[in-house]
């Protein structure tokens, strides 16, 4: 009887472990090739960990939302089922901004968890991603969200530093170490974690829809880093037409409704700094498009007067914010394969929409626009649009203008973030593009609303009118990390190019550091389906063999092959539009050689024009030479870069 016992209980005792052992495999994921593996614990909390092959780069982290009234998700947790599934489909995004066809491929994991919530992780060869999601009725008051990314060892990390949660996210990317990122410091997202001897991991969120954004904080002890969320605004100070100042602020950080799904945490991670330019991981995680027909949306470049601060010479009138300076844009614009024009500050009168600048004739610019198929579209501080916004916005589709550059929000706290898909979702309806300038960094709106064709939410180059931030090493920086979110107005193509050592800000006649052929690259290496030609018409003009690149370059691409990079160093990268490849490369302010192997090509010739530094170029930063030789799959390029320099090139088939 005592043997019978022991064989009942020892059998039990196996089924028990058997059952624990398939329980903690539920909670298993790998990504799509198996060199990403994905562990969640969720007994008493949960929590996850990443694996990259066999080195765990995520250490255990603990997750949850804590609700006033409804618990916390992820304390406590009982699990009622997971369920399971693979996804591999190809995805058309309605504007190019990297490719035209974009392959989602994950493997997901659904805990779906009693008091009616669920965890969702989606694992891609390409990183990780988590979210809840919650199927409770009543009204949801998020007190805060627990998101942590710990790591086993002390990375270095690109961590740009914010000082108050009052922000344009326009930061330099500080190089610290985890233990030097104190409690009181905390930076906008996405960053990048330097692993040690390891791949690059790149934290954001994606699809932030009525939520506040989230930041990272420091947790020094434990080499981590945790979600920082700004708080629900209960009162706001209107220091003058631009500045809206939160002054009072609850103690939660969001009020939902309790039937959603809430962002995604999304981990990138990359063996080479220049697989983050290809991660499309944001776009695929965001709400497909709204917009039910998008065939009107156009992206264009764009003839931009702010930052040349409209000095345009050689002319019989005076330059300034009137009609004739605009129209002499767009006949700039119409001439060199242009689509718009920004009317910028100053069109109208500070504080009502109505009242437009008596220097300008509104009706006689719309009409010479659209004669000469130049769209027009208007700045507008944020706060005036919205104050006036049943009034303004059947105006401005009356005028057909072509979109709003929307500008000074400096929050993402949840109320803004609902207004920046409000102005979106208004904006679709009367066909109008939208860029968003002080803003918070890209989260998904781009794919719902893809008329939002860009934003910025990066230190770009009107740095250059008051500091020398906009340097060649945050160039060569942004693209692997700002870019990943999203598309980036970094307002490119100065024709006045200064040396680090000649280099000044001036507000009224501003230049750029780094060489011309810098500025040129630039429109291959950034994205931004709605790119600026910064500099004035006249400059413009006067340099006929930039022209010829920049008059053909376009903003959508086809296909994008990313040669070569190193965060902070230098960046190579090919992109297809049509039958045509256009390659852009940028250095830092070290001087650079590098082999531009050309084996991604078809079997056709092609002829490539290339503009190159000159000889003189760590000199004179103007100085460029033009050429064209002809090239194959075989090619092997030798490029030459100045400090602060670049290449760019067309490659056209040769015609037999």
């Amino acid at each position: 009887m005592k043997n019978t016992l022991y064989i009942i209980l020892a059998v039990f005792s196996g089924l028990v472990m058997m059952s624990n052992v398939l329980h903690a495999d539920d909670y298993k994921l790998l990504s799509p090739n198996g060199k990403i593996r994905l562990e969640v614990n969720t007994d008493d909390k949960v929590d996850y960990a990443v694996y990259y092959g066999e080195r765990m780069i995520i250490s255990p982290s603990q997750i949850s939302l804590h609700t006033e009234k409804h618990g916390g998700f992820g304390i406590n947790p009982e699990v009622k089922s997971v369920k399971r599934r693979s996804v591999d489909q190809v995805i058309t995004p309605v504007v190019r901004q990297k490719s035209a066809e974009v392959r989602d491929h994950f493997n997901e994991v659904r805990i779906n968890y009693k008091g009616n919530y669920s965890l969702i992780f989606r694992a891609y060869d390409e990183g990780v991603a988590f979210r809840w999601e919650s199927s409770i009725k009543d009204e949801l008051i998020v007190v805060t969200e627990e998101a942590r990314f710990s790591f086993p060892d002390n990375h270095l990390v690109f961590f740009p530093e914010e000082e108050r949660l009052f922000t344009h996210q326009e930061r330099e990317y500080l190089y610290l170490s985890l233990e030097e990122i104190t409690f009181d410091r905390f930076s906008s997202i996405p960053l990048l974690v330097d692993v040690n001897g390891g791949p690059k991991v790149l934290i954001t969120e994606a699809d932030l829809q009525d939520y506040p954004g989230m930041y990272m904080q420091g947790d020094p002890d434990a080499f981590t880093l945790r979600g920082k969320f700004p708080r629900f605004v209960l009162e706001e100070e209107q220091k003058n037409d631009r500045d809206i100042v939160p002054v009072k602020r609850a103690d939660y950080i969001a009020k939902v409704n309790g039937e959603r799904t809430f962002p995604w945490r999304v981990i990138a991670i990359a063996d080479e700094d220049k697989e983050l330019l290809a991660n499309q991981m944001v776009f695929l995680l965001s709400e497909p498009c709204k917009i039910e027909d998008p065939s009107w949306i156009k992206p264009g470049k764009v003839a931009w007067d702010w930052w040349n601060f409209n000095n345009i010479y050689g002319v019989n009138f005076e330059a300034g914010v009137n009609t004739e300076t605009y129209k002499y844009y767009i006949d700039f614009a119409a001439a060199n394969n242009i689509d718009y024009i920004i009317l910028d500050e100053g069109w109208y009168e500070l504080g009502d929409l109505t009242k437009i600048n008596s220097e300008i004739n509104m009706e006689e610019l719309l009409s010479y626009g659209k004669e000469k198929d130049v769209g027009i579209i208007l700045w507008v501080i944020w706060k005036t649009l919205d104050d006036q916004l049943d009034e303004v916005m059947p105006l401005f589709e009356e005028w057909g203008i072509a979109g709003l550059k929307i500008d000074f929000m400096q929050r993402d706290d949840q109320w803004m973030v609902d207004y920046y898909w409000r102005i979106a979702e208004e904006a679709a309806k009367r066909k109008f593009l939208v860029d968003y300038h002080g803003s918070y960094k890209p989260a998904g709106l781009h794919r719902a609303w893809p008329n939002v064709i860009t934003r910025e939410g990066v230190r770009g180059m009107e740095w250059s009118k008051w500091s020398d931030a906009a340097s060649p090493e945050g160039a060569v920086t942004l693209p692997f990390i700002r870019m990943f979110a999203g598309p980036m107005d970094y307002t490119p193509g100065a024709m006045l190019n200064a040396t680090k050592e000649n280099f000044q800000a001036v507000m009224q006649k501003p230049m750029s550091q780094g060489t011309r052929c810098q500025q040129l690259a630039m429109y291959v290496v950034f994205e931004s389906p709605l790119q600026m030609l910064a500099d004035n018409p006249t400059h413009y003009m006067n340099e006929v063999a930039c022209m010829q690149f920049l008059s053909k370059v376009p903003v959508v691409w086809d296909e994008t092959v990313v040669l070569d990079g190193k965060v902070g160093d230098f960046v190579v990268v090919a992109r297809r539009n049509g039958h045509e490849w256009y390659i852009g490369a940028m250095t830092d302010w070290d001087a650079r050689e590098l082999e531009i192997d050309l084996s991604f090509l078809g079997d056709r010739k092609y002829e490539a024009t290339i503009w190159k530094d000159g000889p003189n170029a760590h000199r004179n930063a103007q100085d460029f030479i033009k050429e064209s030789i002809i090239v194959d799959r075989n090619t092997k390029l030798k490029v030459k870069l100045a400090p602060g320099g670049g290449w760019a090139a067309i490659l056209s088939i040769v015609k037999i």
